[in-house]
């Protein structure tokens, strides 16, 4: 388990790193422990096996009370998107109730019309919950967002949670570019749905479509941290809090700081220029989150919560596979194919084979050529 940073509002922005693997301090798990979810220790990996319930509370201390199931976004008095479109939440709050484990928590992802085509990414997504290691439950526990009726269509015939965002002062039926004023609109659209579902007091862990899932990553995620997130790479900066965090593959807990903290993430939108997306917002307010909020954040390692940024050529740790710094989906979906084949023959092995250490993955090269790296 990674450290994990914050847990006062007086708090500094920078914290210690800790070493991979360390034990947290006596004092720090005594003072986290005030807002823990419940009974365990630092992971709630044993929790998610066999029946996908997590064995602590249903809710943490301090955790967000549920609200109503519509939004207009900013007429709240929340923060608002800088483009102040009426979204409605209809049924939200029932398919929760559904695809929720005892525990109120839901795997979240959101697909477009093409990833929804079959033998697209979407079925090659939901294949890896049934081929990984103790992941097989976890996909009753998928909720799919979709933003058109060509996306919801595609989803409904591949998986039975789907949930299409109405959207009424924007048109969903074009397609939308990647870097787009309409592909960024998008994903700040996905966010208020991830606030929505803290407001009515479910965790979600939130994981982008072109990631493969090996094993159950739920064992790297600490219980203390309201917020668990990827990283590009945990090797290229002096501390993991200031590692490069990718926002596509994050779990949050539903607390009052969690609420909070996505609250001040979309309103710090309108403090920078550009139209920036929301992972980028993200990376220059993370800091001030901490500071200020004293919001309780695990950066993840890419030992663990792997991608093609900082590929790791081993299946002996790693639990997801993202498919990231790489241009194009059929490059995205080549590439993670060929770490599906190799995983395949990984578990075939025998466990004196495995420790023999001489198993490699295939390298993801059509997706580094996508980058100019090869």
């Amino acid at each position: 388990m990674g450290a994990v940073f914050g847990g006062s509002s007086k708090q500094g922005s920078h914290a210690v790193s800790f070493l991979l693997g360390a034990a947290l301090p006596t004092a720090l798990l005594f003072f986290l422990a005030s807002d823990r979810l419940g009974g365990g220790f630092p992971t709630i990996s044993s929790s998610w096996r066999g029946n996908g319930s997590i064995s602590t509370a249903p809710q943490a201390a301090g955790a967000a009370k549920p609200a109503t199931d519509t939004l207009a976004a900013g007429s709240d008095g929340r923060a608002a998107p800088t483009q102040d479109h009426e979204v409605e939440f209809a049924g939200l709050a029932e398919l929760l109730a559904r695809v929720a484990t005892e525990d109120r928590t839901v795997i979240m992802t959101s697909v477009n019309e093409i990833w929804t085509r079959p033998n697209s990414l979407l079925d090659f997504f939901l294949s890896g919950f049934r081929n990984g290691e103790d992941t097989a439950h976890l996909v009753d526990h998928v909720l799919i967002v979709t933003v058109d009726a060509g996306s919801f269509s595609g989803c409904k015939a591949a998986h039975p949670h789907c949930y299409l965002l109405e959207v009424k002062s924007m048109d969903m039926n074009r397609a939308k570019t990647f870097g787009s004023p309409e592909y960024v609109e998008l994903n700040w659209l996905k966010l208020s749905v991830q606030q929505r579902v803290l407001d009515l007091g479910y965790n979600f862990l939130f994981t982008d479509a072109d990631i493969l899932w090996l094993r159950n990553p739920f064992q790297r995620i600490s219980v203390y941290a309201d917020m668990s997130c990827s990283l590009d790479n945990s090797k290229m900066a002096p501390t993991l809090l200031d590692c490069e965090n990718n926002i596509g593959f994050y779990y949050m807990k539903s607390t009052n700081r969690s609420v909070e903290m996505v609250r001040y993430w979309r309103a710090a939108r309108a403090r920078f220029d550009g139209n920036p997306n929301e992972q980028v917002v993200f990376s220059k307010i993370k800091h001030e989150l901490i500071s200020k909020l004293g919001l309780r954040f695990q950066p993840l390692e890419t030992e663990y919560i792997s991608g093609f940024c900082d590929f790791q050529d081993h299946l002996d740790k790693v639990c997801t596979v993202h498919a990231n710094c790489c241009m194009g989906l059929e490059n995205k979906v080549h590439d993670l194919k060929n770490i599906a084949a190799d995983w395949k023959n990984y578990t075939s092995m025998t466990l004196e084979q495995r420790k023999e250490g001489s198993f490699k993955v295939t390298p993801p090269r059509k997706c580094q050529k996508s980058m100019g790296w090869v």
